[in-house]
Protein backbone atom coordinates (compact mmCIF):
# COMPACT_ATOMS: atom_id res chain seq x y z
CA UNK A 1 0.00 0.00 0.00
CA UNK A 2 2.93 2.16 1.17
CA UNK A 3 5.47 1.64 -1.65
CA UNK A 4 3.48 1.50 -4.80
CA UNK A 5 2.93 4.72 -5.65
CA UNK A 6 5.92 6.33 -8.01
CA UNK A 7 7.32 8.95 -6.11
CA UNK A 8 7.09 11.51 -8.60
CA UNK A 9 3.34 11.83 -7.68
CA UNK A 10 3.79 11.44 -4.21
CA UNK A 11 3.20 15.25 -3.06
CA UNK A 12 4.10 17.01 0.58
CA UNK A 13 4.90 20.20 2.00
CA UNK A 14 6.37 21.24 4.99
CA UNK A 15 5.92 24.74 6.54
CA UNK A 16 3.75 27.44 6.44
CA UNK A 17 5.01 28.89 3.32
CA UNK A 18 4.37 25.13 1.27
CA UNK A 19 8.05 24.19 0.91
CA UNK A 20 7.96 21.25 -0.99
CA UNK A 21 9.10 18.13 0.72
CA UNK A 22 9.67 15.22 -1.24
CA UNK A 23 9.04 11.62 0.57
CA UNK A 24 9.97 7.77 0.20
CA UNK A 25 8.60 5.04 2.09
CA UNK A 26 11.67 2.39 0.51
CA UNK A 27 11.03 -0.65 2.98
CA UNK A 28 7.80 -1.44 5.12
CA UNK A 29 7.81 -4.65 6.81
CA UNK A 30 5.22 -5.56 9.11
CA UNK A 31 6.51 -6.88 13.03
CA UNK A 32 6.14 -10.46 13.78
CA UNK A 33 5.23 -10.21 17.07
CA UNK A 34 2.57 -6.97 17.11
CA UNK A 35 0.25 -7.25 13.96
CA UNK A 36 -0.39 -3.77 14.30
CA UNK A 37 2.73 -1.98 13.82
CA UNK A 38 4.59 -1.80 10.52
CA UNK A 39 8.78 -0.77 10.83
CA UNK A 40 9.79 1.55 7.85
CA UNK A 41 12.58 2.81 6.38
CA UNK A 42 12.92 6.00 3.59
CA UNK A 43 13.81 8.68 3.18
CA UNK A 44 12.89 12.57 2.96
CA UNK A 45 13.83 15.94 0.83
CA UNK A 46 13.57 19.33 1.05
CA UNK A 47 15.18 21.42 -1.61
CA UNK A 48 18.51 19.62 -1.89
CA UNK A 49 18.92 18.32 1.87
CA UNK A 50 18.29 14.29 1.70
CA UNK A 51 17.86 12.99 5.02
CA UNK A 52 17.28 9.45 6.16
CA UNK A 53 14.67 8.26 8.41
CA UNK A 54 13.46 5.24 10.52
CA UNK A 55 10.31 4.80 12.32
CA UNK A 56 6.83 2.90 12.27
CA UNK A 57 3.56 3.11 11.54
CA UNK A 58 0.46 2.15 14.21
CA UNK A 59 -2.67 1.01 12.56
CA UNK A 60 -5.66 2.23 14.68
CA UNK A 61 -8.57 1.71 12.92
CA UNK A 62 -10.29 -0.10 9.92
CA UNK A 63 -13.59 0.66 8.54
CA UNK A 64 -15.64 -1.29 5.32
CA UNK A 65 -17.49 0.81 3.28
CA UNK A 66 -20.96 -0.68 2.84
CA UNK A 67 -21.51 0.70 -0.59
CA UNK A 68 -18.68 -0.31 -3.01
CA UNK A 69 -18.13 2.26 -5.95
CA UNK A 70 -16.70 0.30 -8.81
CA UNK A 71 -14.85 3.11 -10.46
CA UNK A 72 -15.82 5.31 -12.97
CA UNK A 73 -17.86 3.72 -15.88
CA UNK A 74 -18.01 0.68 -13.35
CA UNK A 75 -15.00 -0.68 -14.69
CA UNK A 76 -14.45 -2.86 -12.01
CA UNK A 77 -17.91 -4.17 -11.67
CA UNK A 78 -16.84 -7.92 -13.07
CA UNK A 79 -13.58 -7.87 -11.19
CA UNK A 80 -14.92 -9.59 -8.24
CA UNK A 81 -14.12 -6.99 -5.34
CA UNK A 82 -15.02 -8.44 -2.31
CA UNK A 83 -14.76 -5.23 -0.22
CA UNK A 84 -12.92 -1.31 -0.41
CA UNK A 85 -11.68 -0.34 2.91
CA UNK A 86 -10.34 3.03 4.96
CA UNK A 87 -7.12 2.65 6.91
CA UNK A 88 -6.52 4.89 9.69
CA UNK A 89 -3.42 4.68 11.84
CA UNK A 90 -0.58 6.76 13.42
CA UNK A 91 3.23 7.69 12.43
CA UNK A 92 6.36 8.02 14.05
CA UNK A 93 9.64 8.34 12.20
CA UNK A 94 12.76 9.23 13.23
CA UNK A 95 15.42 10.98 10.78
CA UNK A 96 19.28 10.18 11.17
CA UNK A 97 20.40 12.91 14.20
CA UNK A 98 24.05 12.78 12.30
CA UNK A 99 22.45 14.46 9.08
CA UNK A 100 21.67 18.13 8.64
CA UNK A 101 18.38 19.68 9.42
CA UNK A 102 17.01 16.54 11.24
CA UNK A 103 14.30 15.86 13.97
CA UNK A 104 10.75 13.58 13.64
CA UNK A 105 7.80 13.57 11.82
CA UNK A 106 4.97 12.52 13.55
CA UNK A 107 0.80 12.67 12.90
CA UNK A 108 -1.86 10.65 11.51
CA UNK A 109 -2.30 8.46 8.29
CA UNK A 110 -5.33 7.54 6.22
CA UNK A 111 -4.86 4.99 3.19
CA UNK A 112 -7.54 2.84 0.77
CA UNK A 113 -7.00 -0.64 0.17
CA UNK A 114 -9.70 -3.40 -1.66
CA UNK A 115 -9.44 -6.93 -1.32
CA UNK A 116 -9.77 -8.77 -4.90
CA UNK A 117 -11.31 -12.36 -5.66
CA UNK A 118 -8.07 -13.89 -4.78
CA UNK A 119 -8.44 -12.39 -0.68
CA UNK A 120 -5.30 -10.44 -1.91
CA UNK A 121 -5.27 -6.70 -0.51
CA UNK A 122 -4.65 -4.04 -2.89
CA UNK A 123 -3.69 -0.39 -3.24
CA UNK A 124 -7.11 1.10 -3.68
CA UNK A 125 -6.23 3.01 -7.72
CA UNK A 126 -10.05 2.10 -8.62
CA UNK A 127 -10.97 5.42 -9.08
CA UNK A 128 -7.93 6.93 -10.05
CA UNK A 129 -9.15 8.53 -12.95
CA UNK A 130 -11.75 10.53 -11.30
CA UNK A 131 -11.18 14.35 -10.09
CA UNK A 132 -9.47 14.78 -7.00
CA UNK A 133 -8.31 10.92 -6.83
CA UNK A 134 -5.72 10.85 -3.94
CA UNK A 135 -4.09 7.79 -1.57
CA UNK A 136 -2.04 7.62 1.64
CA UNK A 137 -2.53 10.86 2.92
CA UNK A 138 -0.31 11.66 5.90
CA UNK A 139 -1.16 14.61 8.41
CA UNK A 140 1.50 15.89 10.87
CA UNK A 141 4.20 17.75 12.17
CA UNK A 142 8.21 17.71 11.46
CA UNK A 143 9.81 18.97 14.73
CA UNK A 144 13.75 19.91 15.05
CA UNK A 145 16.04 17.95 17.13
CA UNK A 146 18.24 20.61 18.03
CA UNK A 147 16.03 23.42 18.55
CA UNK A 148 12.18 24.02 19.23
CA UNK A 149 11.24 24.35 15.98
CA UNK A 150 8.09 22.84 14.90
CA UNK A 151 6.62 22.92 11.30
CA UNK A 152 3.45 21.26 9.28
CA UNK A 153 4.52 18.47 7.11
CA UNK A 154 1.81 16.94 5.21
CA UNK A 155 2.12 14.39 1.84
CA UNK A 156 0.66 12.08 0.07
CA UNK A 157 -0.26 10.02 -3.44
CA UNK A 158 -1.57 12.46 -6.40
CA UNK A 159 -3.13 15.24 -4.12
CA UNK A 160 -2.16 16.47 -0.17
CA UNK A 161 -4.25 16.92 2.49
CA UNK A 162 -5.01 19.93 4.04
CA UNK A 163 -2.85 22.08 1.88
CA UNK A 164 -4.64 25.29 1.50
CA UNK A 165 -4.38 27.29 -1.03
CA UNK A 166 -0.97 25.63 -2.21
CA UNK A 167 -3.50 23.28 -4.51
CA UNK A 168 -5.42 25.08 -7.29
CA UNK A 169 -5.92 22.09 -9.23
CA UNK A 170 -9.33 20.87 -10.44
CA UNK A 171 -8.67 17.46 -11.37
CA UNK A 172 -5.09 17.19 -10.27
CA UNK A 173 -2.51 18.75 -8.04
CA UNK A 174 -1.54 22.00 -9.48
CA UNK A 175 0.56 24.58 -7.12
CA UNK A 176 -0.56 28.36 -7.12
CA UNK A 177 1.73 30.36 -8.71
CA UNK A 178 2.69 32.33 -5.22
CA UNK A 179 4.53 28.74 -4.53
CA UNK A 180 6.62 27.78 -7.41
CA UNK A 181 9.86 29.07 -5.93
CA UNK A 182 9.61 27.02 -2.83
CA UNK A 183 9.75 23.89 -5.05
CA UNK A 184 6.66 23.28 -7.23
CA UNK A 185 8.54 24.77 -10.23
CA UNK A 186 8.85 22.03 -11.83
CA UNK A 187 5.02 20.44 -11.67
CA UNK A 188 4.42 23.71 -13.63
CA UNK A 189 6.76 23.23 -16.26
CA UNK A 190 5.70 19.81 -16.94
CA UNK A 191 2.38 21.30 -18.48
CA UNK A 192 3.42 24.25 -19.90
CA UNK A 193 4.03 22.61 -23.27
CA UNK A 194 7.17 24.23 -23.73
CA UNK A 195 10.72 22.94 -23.93
CA UNK A 196 11.04 23.34 -20.23
CA UNK A 197 8.89 20.25 -20.19
CA UNK A 198 10.81 17.16 -20.68
CA UNK A 199 13.76 18.67 -18.50
CA UNK A 200 11.28 18.87 -15.63
CA UNK A 201 9.61 15.21 -16.37
CA UNK A 202 13.07 13.81 -15.78
CA UNK A 203 13.97 16.07 -12.72
CA UNK A 204 10.30 14.66 -10.91
CA UNK A 205 11.10 11.27 -12.14
CA UNK A 206 14.79 11.33 -10.77
CA UNK A 207 15.24 8.45 -8.21
CA UNK A 208 16.75 11.06 -5.79
CA UNK A 209 16.81 8.62 -2.84
CA UNK A 210 19.33 6.23 -4.76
Amino acid sequence: LWTQTPNGMVYGFIGDDYQRIRVKLISVIKDITAPDVYHVYGKNMVKTNVCEFQGELRLTNTRRYDDVNYGVDEAYRDSSIQGRFLLCGTYRLLEDPRQKHAGILIGTFASYFYIDRNGAIRYDDIEDVADGFSNNLFVGEWASYSSKTRKRCNWGDYRIPKSGDLDIGAAEFSPDDKYLANGWQDIRNMFNGRHETYKAMDAEKKEWWK
